[in-house]
């Protein structure tokens, strides 16, 4: 799904490397991912190296991108008399090209791109009108508390290695009531059912950074965490917000014979390829 460096390259290295709880760090030593032990004078590639590399692929779906985008212009409204723009962070922006599609949709409101990897900011530029570099770790995403009206985090969750720590983060520049549309790839998919059955790998689950193995796909896009719809529910909830919808959306990755049934399990969000999730703060 989404590259994101924000969300995922920082966080795997270093967060893993302040806590030790990345998978490829130690929590004894707190060896950091990023420099693994090896032979002298050899550096392994880590996380941050995975993410900054352009051919890892950004492209998470115009149809879930159009989805999700819906839902936020349903909750804002439009801009009017007595009605201001919103300003709506794009946090884990990447290219900005889900970013641009969302303004479209969202017209008027100010969506500002944020993003970790400067590679990432570059492209997102000429995309939109704003991009700002920021972590979700660290120092913090450069706004105030209670700045942000809302917040278009899509498939960087299933990047993090703390994912508690940036849902706090978000909701930290979030101010009360503010939205949260969240959106990461279901685990329990109708096709993923089955294939478990089968005794294959899901689809969106990987086991490596440099290959894929035991599942079907092509693109290694480093995905360390997945949820399904209840589990991704009581997540959501249980960092402070209120559950208000969730929502499925179907994968661009499903083969052409195939879409017309996963846009029908769309209807039943547990089911369905992408889940969307709209939530407000607390």
């Amino acid at each position: 799904m989404t590259r994101s460096a924000t969300g995922s390259a920082e966080t795997g290295a270093e967060t893993g490397a302040e806590s030790g709880s990345a998978g490829t760090g130690s929590a004894e030593t707190g060896k950091s991912p990023e420099a693994p032990v090896t032979s002298p004078g050899v550096r392994v590639p880590g996380l941050r190296d995975f993410y900054e590399n352009p051919t890892v692929p950004v492209a998470s779906g115009e149809a879930r991108t159009l989805r999700q985008a819906r839902m936020l212009a349903d909750a804002l409204g439009p801009v009017g008399p007595g009605r201001p723009a919103a300003t709506v962070l794009d946090v884990g922006c990447g290219d900005g090209s889900a970013g641009a599609i969302a303004a479209r949709v969202l017209d008027g409101h100010r969506i500002v791109g944020i993003d970790w990897s400067q590679d990432a900011l570059r492209r997102a530029a000429p995309r939109l009108s704003q991009v700002v570099r920021g972590e979700l770790t660290g120092s913090g995403l450069p706004f105030a508390s209670g700045s942000a009206d809302a917040v278009l985090f899509s498939e960087v969750v299933e990047h993090l290695v703390d994912p508690d720590s940036a849902l706090d983060e978000l909701r930290r520049v979030l101010r009360p009531g503010g939205h949260l549309m969240l959106s990461t790839p279901n685990l329990a998919a109708w096709y993923n059912r089955a294939l478990l059955l089968a005794g294959v790998q899901p689809v969106f689950s990987e086991v490596s950074l440099r290959g894929i193995h035991g599942r079907p796909g092509s693109e290694v896009v480093g995905h360390l965490r997945l949820y399904t719809a209840r589990a991704l529910r009581e997540f959501v909830a249980a960092s402070g917000f209120e559950v208000v919808k969730v929502a499925g959306a179907p994968f661009h990755g499903v083969p052409r014979p195939l879409r017309p049934l996963d846009r029908l399990a769309c209807g039943v969000p547990s089911l369905a390829s992408i889940l969307l999730v709209h939530a407000r703060r607390v």
